[in-house]
């Protein structure tokens, strides 16, 4: 942000309806649950910060004041300031929320991912029923003592908090994974608010197959019965993590556009997290889009080695000339907080996404990183992009479709008024 602008007036309305309130303070931290020292939701580290010019501030400001901003993907949670806390925050269930982050952030809807496949409340094991459901209450719990933050169940709920000042956050979850063999347990996460979900994540489950393993044959006869209800329900359809049979087969058998929220170009970087050609094309042809992500050492490409803005927005390009700006969105995929430590703590939970067919992808050389400048925090992210993209001379009308218009159609599709 430039420091010769006053405070955003988005931000300043915000500021006042969040009041300094920090989550779970209806209890008494120490006695009612644990307190740990937790990052800074702003200001984590300088060096990722940018500063545009006076023209382009100025420019993505009044674009944000008129415009219904989107985050396809985010994980609105502040985790602790010593990686070594990692597993017992997790464990304690009480994930907290980044209100003053999320007031500077200028995005008024975000599609968050809660603590992703990190469960570990009741059981070690990634994707567990009773921890999802937990997850996804206590957020809500803690949601319900502040007034920043509005669930989104609709997208008259998402107007209906932009017009109050609010942000809105549509709860996501990135694997139907803990709905083991129960299809009704979808209607359960509809009526605690999912309004999207993945099919799979990385490791496959019993409705298809992950990006990280071999033999991928699609959506299972169950996979089949689930997106039926899906669509029934009212849930986007995301297969961001899902191998590729799996997506395309998600594609063909879907009634309602199929997304990815979060990924990025194989073409420019050839992992398996990236999604090939065909299947961006597919989602695209469905309705759907390509939310573009920025979690570190992921969007990369070879003309940009070192993860930063440029090389997110150099996959945001190649993802519109594939299939044109209508089909394209920011998935930033951030948090608050080391999310390079959170990663190499928690891998082994995830599957890994770099081995395909039992082998490590061979990779241009790369420079890892401790964080992506530009794209460090959700605070940070969607906004750079769209400062990025004014930048460099593209139109008020085409960023509006790449920053939640494009969302917001599918949406509107899926979900209705």
């Amino acid at each position: 942000m430039s420091t010769e602008l006053p405070l955003p007036a988005k931000t300043a309305r915000r500021l006042e309806l969040w009041d300094s309130y920090r989550s779970y303070q209806y209890l008494e931290a120490g006695e009612d649950y644990r307190a740990f020292e937790l990052a800074p939701a702003l200001g984590r580290l300088p060096a990722a910060a940018l500063t545009w010019s006076e023209d382009v501030e100025s420019r993505a400001r009044d674009f944000e004041e008129r415009h219904l901003v989107i985050s396809a993907h985010d994980h609105l949670s502040l985790r602790p300031a010593d990686p070594g806390d990692f597993a017992a925050y997790r464990r304690q269930g009480r994930e907290s929320i980044p209100y003053e982050g999320i007031a500077h952030s200028g995005v008024d809807l975000f599609f968050d991912g809660g603590p992703a496949a990190v469960s570990m409340i009741r059981s070690h094991a990634p994707w567990d029923w009773d921890d999802a459901v937990s997850d996804l209450a206590m957020r809500q719990a803690d949601l319900a003592h502040q007034r920043l933050v509005a669930p989104v169940r609709t997208l008259e709920d998402a107007d209906r908090a932009r017009a109050g000042h609010q942000v809105g956050v549509v709860l996501t979850l990135e694997s139907a994974s803990p709905i083991g063999n129960d299809i009704d347990r979808l209607d359960l996460l509809y009526g605690l608010g999912v309004r999207l979900l993945g099919v799979v994540y990385s490791e496959s489950n019993q409705l298809g197959s992950g990006l990280a393993d071999a033999g991928d044959t699609g959506l299972t006869l169950l996979g089949r019965r689930a997106l039926r209800r899906m669509n029934d329900l009212g849930i986007i359809v995301d297969v961001s993590h899902s191998g590729d049979a799996t997506a395309l087969d998600a594609v063909r058998r879907s009634t309602a556009p199929v997304v990815i929220t979060h990924a990025g170009s194989r073409a420019l970087w050839p992992t398996p997290r990236m999604k090939p050609d065909d299947v961006i094309r597919a989602c695209a042809g469905s309705g759907g889009f390509i939310g573009v992500e920025a979690a570190p050492h992921t969007t990369i490409t070879a003309r940009h080695p070192r993860h930063d803005l440029d090389s997110v927005m150099e996959h945001i390009e190649r993802c519109i000339d594939l299939v044109g700006i209508d089909h394209v969105a920011f998935g930033p995929d951030t948090n608050f907080g080391d999310h390079t430590a959170w990663h190499r703590t928690f891998a082994p939970l995830f599957g890994k996404d770099d081995a395909h067919d039992g082998k490590a992808p061979e990779l241009p050389p790369h420079e890892e990183v401790e964080y992506v400048r530009g794209c460090e925090n959700p605070a940070e992210a969607v906004g750079n992009m769209i400062r990025w993209l004014f930048d460099r001379g593209y139109s008020e009308a085409d960023v509006a479709k790449l920053a939640g218009g494009n969302v917001r159609r599918v949406a509107e599709t899926v979900w209705g008024r």
